[in-house]
């Protein structure tokens, strides 16, 4: 069925068991979605937004959001998506107004690339190369002077005790006050932990413990994975910073090739980390891209053997479970929904990318703005995306050679012990359409992270374009869809409604960009059970494209 809503062009879907609108993806032929990804400017001052419809009267808080504002410094350009200069939105709701900011991160590489008004240093995919009115000798030096590693914390924002920092996948984060959004100071990760970088997808448990995973080079440049803890807030006050610790460490399965690692899955016992085909040559990281001007995308490389890994490690106490041998086909991960334990199983739902191509090379500025019949053709070389279910027994037994140990009766995803002792995963699809990705996932975290749960939020791609917002029912695969003709939504966050018993009882929050509006810019409340549209705040100003935030009741 779909429904038109009165007084708007929203299109709301809901579509059965296995099926999805991915053959009829919606045509961008305006090509409007080039605006999301243009240089604005940061706001001296909060705006007022207007008001369509209602807000529910509990919602008061700040929607916090992180992405790219700056794409070009002088007149050279950025050239990935994740080069673009940090900029911190926000979206105040108070007393039944609304207000929208935003500001540059006073990173070093910004303030740096405004002093001398070029790129000062390199970015995800975007070299710098030294000043060109230096004399040859200093620039010569300049080449061997090592990796400058970028601050640019363009990805994310996330509470560590009272405080908020902004993140990327680097040792450094930014400390940032979220309520005037003023950067307070660059925080080394490396004077703390073992750890070259973190990732912008921690897990934060209800007492504010926040668990992450890294890569760490450690001695004779052997590699591993570590996940670390940083406790709550402290009763004296003292940074949790400095008490945070590597709680368990897991092993690289190639020595000087470390697997990129965005994301992890956490139940209530056990730590779940997919080690996938796409690795960072190290000895490339460390040598060749420093005099040759290269990045880190030139430090990437896919394996085309060595399929995917999944380990486990037990919590607490924190153990890497060595015995317990997963593999499957070859995909590229970005994003865990959620992962959960039952009946000796741990289910781990995941959004994947089929394929050892990496899915980042697509993502450059050049490819993603180009015109939409443009867009389409260099998508379709992509990898295709899928939603998937994979299931891991916790009790294996060697009789047990050859047949699916999984015997969960709501999954068809299967585990088969093989005779080296591996156990080779089958996935279950829960969503897939062509070129249609279900992205930048969210749950009712609070109430359903680590647990059995029926609803997943995420951010439509349509061959790499964010024009929808979708609602999955993982256990049905029914989805709902939300979608406006020329808007480009981000990552929906859900919020709970307060004293709430239903899991999906409470809104989702997106920033809408709509390029041709007299009101362009808008904060869209979806009700999460329905996905019709309760309201939304307009602003007469364009916001570029963010990729995750938080809600900040």
């Amino acid at each position: 069925m779909a429904m038109r809503l009165k007084g708007a062009e929203t299109k709301l879907a809901c579509f059965a068991p296995g099926k999805t609108r991915g053959g009829r993806g919606v045509e961008h032929p305006a090509a409007g979605y080039k605006k999301i990804f243009e240089t604005v400017e940061e706001l001296n001052e909060p705006i007022p937004a207007e008001i369509k419809g209602v807000i529910p009267s509990w919602l008061g808080g700040s929607l916090l959001r992180m992405g790219p504002g700056l794409f070009e410094v002088g007149d050279e350009p950025f050239h990935h998506l994740f080069d673009g200069q940090a900029m911190i939105h926000k979206f105040d709701l108070k007393d039944g107004q609304v207000t929208y900011y935003r500001k540059f991160i006073k990173t070093d590489a910004y303030v740096r690339a405004m002093t001398e008004n070029r790129i000062v240093i390199t970015e995800f995919g975007t070299a710098a190369y030294p000043d060109p009115c230096k004399n040859i000798f200093s620039r010569f030096f300049t080449y061997f002077r090592g990796i400058e590693v970028t601050d640019n914390c363009m990805v994310n924002i996330y509470p560590v005790g009272e405080d908020f920092y902004a993140v990327t996948e680097t040792n450094f984060i930014t400390k940032v006050d979220p309520d005037s959004l003023e950067t307070l100071k660059r925080v080394d990760l490396c004077k703390y932990l073992s750890v070259n970088g973190l990732t912008a997808h921690p897990h934060i448990e209800a007492d504010g413990t926040v668990y992450n995973i890294g890569n760490c080079f450690g001695k004779n440049l052997s590699l591993a994975y570590n996940i670390v803890k940083i406790p709550p807030a402290q009763k004296d006050g003292s940074d949790p910073l400095e008490k945070s610790q590597v709680v368990v460490q897991l092993p690289s399965s190639e020595r000087l090739k470390p697997s990129y690692v965005h994301s992890f899955g956490m139940t209530d016992n056990h730590f779940v980390f997919v080690e996938q085909p796409v690795k960072i040559n190290l000895l490339k990281f460390l040598s060749a891209w420093s005099v040759r001007g290269a990045t880190y995308m030139d430090c990437f490389e896919s394996n085309e053997s060595m399929g995917t890994w999944f380990h486990l490690a037990t919590k607490d106490p924190a153990e890497y479970l060595s015995s317990h041998k997963f593999r499957t086909s070859a995909f590229n991960i970005f994003h865990h929904i959620n992962a959960y334990e039952d009946e000796g199983f741990i289910v781990v739902d995941l959004c994947t990318w089929k394929g050892h191509d990496f899915v980042y090379d697509y993502l450059y500025l050049a490819n993603i703005k180009q015109e939409w019949e443009e867009v389409k053709k260099a998508a379709m070389r992509a990898p295709q995306p899928e939603v998937r279910r994979y299931v891991l027994p916790l009790d294996i037994h060697k009789e047990e050679q050859g047949k699916n140990l999984v015997s969960l009766p709501y999954t068809t995803a299967t585990a088969v012990l093989n005779s080296d002792g591996t156990i080779w995963l089958e996935p279950e699809v829960l969503f897939s359409g062509p070129r249609q990705a279900f992205e930048f996932p969210q749950i009712n975290y609070s109430l359903c992270s680590g647990k059995k749960y029926s609803f997943a939020y995420g951010l439509g791609l349509n061959h790499f374009i964010p024009d929808r917002i979708v609602k999955l029912n993982v256990q049905t695969k029914e989805t709902l869809v939300w979608q406006e003709e020329d808007c480009y939504p981000s990552e929906p966050l859900f919020v709970p409604t307060p004293g709430a018993t239903e899991e999906d009882d409470g809104v989702l929050l997106s920033i809408v960009v709509k390029p041709g509006a007299e009101r362009p810019g808008f904060l869209l409340v979806l009700d999460a059970v329905k996905l019709t549209e309760l309201a939304r705040a307009e602003v007469n100003i364009i916001i570029p494209v963010t990729l995750h935030g938080l809600y900040k009741p």
